[in-house]
């Protein structure tokens, strides 16, 4: 009988040391690698039913360029297998901690950044903060396993534009890479109640809405309570289309640039009215 072979890092065993039981890991033989619960595979099949081989980092010319800041070695290599395999994404970036993220990204700045926050030595909030400085355009999304109020908005004050839990699903997290690119703010649905349990008053004389229309209003009391684009425009019978360009002409008025700025800026202004400090 042959002596046992402890498996080495790359074998299915060792990806689920490596993990630390932070998401379902695993692999299947033919079936892919599983990230958040679910399988990413191995390939893809085109529209009339052919199956090629999924695009990986070097066949892949373009796409997003997301890079990887996360310190359990299991789990960032699953992701960046799920974004090499995913056509339209790539990895052009993976990095272990945040001091590595904060010599290696700004050499090359990639399109999204998805985030750890509980890294060694230098927490993921604080590298957001010290990228964004030299960065200002970069788009950071946090993918944690915090789900507290505090953490997400000292996190979203660091100048993260998206907060999702890393229970994700891999495709809850492409969505979020793409509404990220579109200028919006990619939340789980948990973390997006965390953000309407902050603002449960409604808004009140002297907030930052005056100089709104009535339908501008609307909206904005339909968005600090929480609901999404579709939902608004099902509430109010309008279509998607024009909640867009009501929410645009909203940010022109309050000076801001995404649903999170709007969110922050009453939160901050009902904490003044409180005369409590807003978080930091």
């Amino acid at each position: 009988m042959k002596p046992s072979v402890p498996p080495e890092a790359g074998t299915p065993s060792g990806l689920e040391r490596q993990n630390s039981s932070k998401v379902p890991l695993r692999r299947e033989g033919d079936g892919g690698t599983i990230v958040g619960g679910e399988r990413m595979p191995t390939k893809l099949t085109t529209q009339n039913g052919l199956e090629r081989p999924a695009q990986s980092a070097a066949t892949t010319a373009t796409g997003v360029r997301v890079a990887l800041v996360e310190d359990d070695a299991g789990l960032r290599r699953s992701l960046e297998r799920m974004l090499n395999l995913s056509p339209g994404f790539r990895c052009s970036c993976s990095c272990g901690s945040g001091e590595e993220a904060l010599k290696l990204i700004p050499r090359n700045p990639p399109d999204i950044v998805l985030m750890d926050i509980h890294l060694p030595n230098r927490s993921g909030i604080e590298c957001t903060a010290l990228l964004r400085q030299q960065l200002p355009q970069l788009q950071i999304i946090m993918l944690t396993v915090y789900n507290d109020a505090d953490t997400l908005f000292k996190a979203l004050r660091a100048g993260a534009c998206g907060y999702l839990l890393k229970r994700a699903r891999p495709e809850e997290i492409l969505e979020a890479i793409h509404e990220a690119r579109r200028g919006g703010a990619p939340m789980s649905s948990e973390i997006a109640r965390q953000v309407v349990a902050a603002f449960q008053e409604p808004a009140q004389a002297g907030t930052p809405d005056e100089g709104l229309s009535r339908r501008e209003q609307e909206i904005l009391d339909h968005l600090l309570r929480g609901f999404a684009n579709k939902d608004i425009a099902t509430r109010l019978s309008i279509s998607v289309f024009t909640v867009k360009n009501h929410l645009r002409h909203i940010y022109e008025k309050l000076h801001v640039r995404s649903r999170t700025d709007v969110l922050l800026k009453y939160r901050d202004t009902r904490s003044e009215s409180d005369g409590r400090p807003g978080p930091r």
